[in-house]
């Protein structure tokens, strides 16, 4: 029987049970310091020595507060993500995948059995891609939850314990407080709105670097080869 990666040939990718291991570790920890109020209320004076000063603006501007503390904690998890995702190779892979799943289709469509047959030899091999780029991802949260949970931490004392008044207004409520909740607290909301739409910038952004980047690199690669190829052609002439 062939194989693909020591497996026999249609078996899929084997996930990776480590990280999976690590991620849910990682999870009931950050789950455990924010439900327990003892340790999330210390967790959170640790980091207020440093966030304080930065970002608290003496309890007076609340929003601010929230907002420059998302923007912090997504230019540490967007860059981390930067720095450790091959973009170019998850839009390839993409691509694959959109491709392979059209042509399975139309095999199936036109009940071709030759092709569906090597279609589907060919299905594993593009499943441990899609995986390979779902256990990166998964690998970079325990990193980025270093940096969150205790951020986290921090706001909720900030909101819970320092502020004197959590009013605020909003398009559809003028007296909304922010430790009141709709399916999260009001606090989360606003954290999440405020910061949003700053990391889906910072994101592209930095996918549109990294595509130019590697197009640059490309056409110097292309150029050098057209120059070397026209310096061995006058050479031999």
């Amino acid at each position: 029987m062939a194989t693909t990666g020591g497996r026999p040939t249609g078996m899929p990718p084997r996930p990776d049970f480590g990280s999976q291991l690590i991620l849910l570790m990682a999870m009931m920890f950050a789950m455990f310091i924010l439900f327990d109020q003892g340790i999330r209320k210390s967790l959170g004076e640790i980091v207020g020595f440093g966030l304080t000063p930065l970002v608290g603006f003496g309890g007076h501007l609340p929003i601010l507060t929230l907002l420059f503390t998302g923007l912090i904690t997504s230019v540490f998890s967007i860059t981390i993500r930067q720095l450790f995702t091959d973009w170019i190779g998850q839009a390839r892979n993409a691509r694959m995948a959109s491709a392979f799943q059209k042509e399975l289709r139309e095999a199936r469509t036109s009940n071709n059995t030759y092709k569906l047959k090597k279609l589907t030899e060919l299905q594993p091999q593009i499943m441990s891609q899609q995986l390979k780029a779902s256990q990166t991802q998964l690998k970079l949260m325990p990193m980025t939850m270093i940096v969150i949970v205790p951020t986290f931490a921090w706001l909720a004392n900030f909101i819970y314990l320092d502020l004197d008044s959590t009013i605020f207004s909003v398009p559809w409520e003028f007296n909304a407080s922010m430790k009141s909740s709709n399916v999260l607290p009001n606090w989360i909301l606003l954290y999440s709105l405020l910061t949003l739409p700053f990391g889906q910038v910072l994101t592209r952004t930095l996918k549109f670097i990294s595509f130019n980047r590697k197009l640059r690199k490309l056409d110097e690669v292309e150029a050098s080869g057209g120059t070397k190829g026209s310096a061995d052609e006058e050479g031999s002439a």
